[in-house]
This record gives C-alpha cells, structure tokens and sequence, in this order.
C-alpha cells in the first residue's frame, strides 16, 4: 500500500511541474522580450546618431559626391551609415539638413562658411518585438547633430 500512495504522488507531482512550468514561462519569455525591446532600440538610436555625426562631419568640409548637390551628398552618407536603417527614399525623407547663421543661430538658406550645420533625423519608427500589455505602438526616435563649418574650398561654397 506504500508504494502505490507514494506513485500516486509522483504523478500528482509531475502534473504540478507542468502547471508550475506554465506559469513561469510566459512572465520570463515577456521578460526576454523586455530585455530585447531595450537593447534594440538603444542600439536603434546609437546607429542613428553615429549616422548623423558622419553626415555632420562630412558636411563641414564641403565636400560633395559627384553629380550630387550637398544636401543630397550629406543624406547619402548619414544612409551609408546607417547600417540599412534609412534605406530607399522613405529612410531619406527622415533625414533633415539645417544651416543657421553663427550669431544668433537663425535658420538661413547660405552654407556659407562658418555657419552651423544641423543634420537630423526625425521620426524614425520602431515596432516592437514582443508587444507587452497589447501595445503596439510604435517608438518614436529623433537624433540630430551639429557643427560649425570650414571656410569654403576657394572661397565658392558647393550649390545645396
């Protein structure tokens, strides 16, 4: 009579395991998500700021790709480095050129020498990987960078 009280309860227990087991795993694998969530978009937004910083950096000496005006050539290097990002046309549509003038930093249309160059990119959206509590909305990032500009190359700026 022993044994047979004592297999009765290895089975109660092994069906306690599954239930235990159920319970566990669905906070851990949202806890995963979570994690995975956080790390991509922190990793998201660093790749989009490093791109930037690049477009910003090559915008400051003026120079430009051939066939390309400088907007275009600066839009074309922050895509180069946005690790495939803001490819294709809607990836540049995010990204936003400024100049402001050195003094009082107004918006001017001049990339003269010594104004300030702001290169950005806006509304960059990012779905996430494990929707938590039904949320599907997606996350917004915007990263921008600035800098002053050299004197331009001969004194002739390159047409924007």
């Amino acid at each position: 009579m022993g044994s047979a009280m004592l297999t009765k309860r290895t089975r109660a227990q092994r069906g306690s395991q599954t239930i235990e087991f159920g319970l566990v795993i669905v906070p851990l694998f949202a806890f995963m998500f979570l994690i995975m969530d956080i790390s991509w978009a922190v990793f998201s937004k660093a790749a989009l700021q490093h791109a930037v910083r690049e477009g910003t950096r090559y915008a400051v000496t003026y120079r430009t790709m051939t066939g390309l005006g400088q907007d275009a050539s600066i839009k074309s290097v922050v895509q180069q480095n946005s690790l495939g990002m803001l490819n294709g046309s809607s990836g540049a549509s995010l990204i936003s050129i400024q100049y402001y003038t050195p003094d009082t930093l107004t918006p001017t249309a001049s990339n003269g020498g010594g104004n300030v160059v702001e290169v950005s990119v806006t509304g960059f959206s990012l779905a996430p990987l494990g929707p938590l509590m039904r949320s599907t909305s997606p996350l917004s990032l915007s990263v921008s960078s600035c800098d002053r500009t050299e004197s331009c190359p001969a004194g002739i700026c390159p047409i924007r």
